[in-house]
């Protein structure tokens, strides 16, 4: 994709991290951007930190993880501006615990948001992209989605959204509409708020499951860790040079390129995989 002003941007997960700094990076390029997040004080926040900047923006509270809202979401993009033109799915959460520990509370969250997230905005979204004469999709896996580590369900949910991403290329392509261009994009360490990420868990899913001293003492770690980690502001001008160079896997971290090696090394022998992220 080579024309990006005055062409029309959907983020979700807009309102802060990699999603705000994508929002952010598409509107210097002149996009109109449509900002979608499930905490309503954030996204009034990001919406008027872009409008400041001369963005035009719609701001739509959204819940990825149910098809309905993410429907209405695209119905407001169209009544607003028509069409759109790029699409990044990019929504997660993260919670602890092992996937047997895990309850169903929590599988169910994550695997709403981090998969069904995705599986609702592409179904909802792509139609609209094939009728353009250009468009593109991102869809936010992680470095956890192409190599194993300790982080269960979020890996889980991770590595099901490269397979989905790699599933709609293909998809596209069988059906003559290769000129939708799709990433996936996966993350290293970036400074973001993933790891609390409960603050948005719906209290109907009831309590998250049970986490050891161990598994606490992971996420502390890991809290520390982003902290100092890469911008997410890098990341959004890695995934706007992969949109325009029609990229499909996006690496944040060339230094991790080498467990993915591992990773495939090991499947390749029979294993077992060596955890090489978490």
């Amino acid at each position: 994709m080579k024309d990006f002003r005055d062409r029309v941007a959907v983020v979700t997960g807009g309102a802060s991290g990699i999603g705000f700094a994508m929002a952010e990076r598409f509107a210097r390029e002149g996009m109109k951007i449509v900002l979608a997040d499930v905490q309503a004080d954030a996204l009034e926040e990001a919406e008027g930190k872009l409008r400041s900047g001369g963005a035009e923006v719609l701001a739509v509270e959204t819940d990825v993880s149910r098809a309905e809202s993410v429907e209405h979401l695209r119905d407001r993009v169209l009544d607003k501006f028509g069409a759109a033109h790029v699409v990044c799915n990019n929504a997660g959460v993260s919670t602890q615990g092992t996937v047997w520990e895990a309850s169903q509370g929590d599988w169910q969250w994550i695997l709403g948001v981090n998969l069904w997230g995705v599986i609702n905005g592409i179904r909802a979204l792509v139609p609209v992209l094939i009728e353009q004469e250009e468009a593109h999709v991102v869809n936010t896996a992680s470095m956890a989605g192409v190599i194993t580590g300790i982080l269960g369900p979020y890996s889980v949910t991770k590595q099901a959204v490269v397979g989905l991403s790699e599933a709609l290329y293909f998809g596209l392509r069988s059906q003559g509409a290769g000129h939708v261009g799709v990433s996936v994009l996966c993350p290293g360490w970036v400074n973001t708020r993933i790891v609390d990420s409960e603050r948005n868990r719906p209290a109907e899913l009831g309590p998250p499951g049970p986490v050891s001293a161990a598994e606490q003492a992971t996420a502390d770690s890991i809290r520390h860790l982003l902290a100092g980690a890469m911008a997410p502001a890098e990341v959004a001008q890695k995934v706007f040079d992969a949109i325009r160079e029609d990229q499909f896997y996006i690496l944040t971290h060339p230094e991790m390129k080498g467990s993915v090696k591992w990773h495939y090394d090991d499947i390749m022998s029979g294993g077992p995989p060596r955890a090489t992220f978490g």
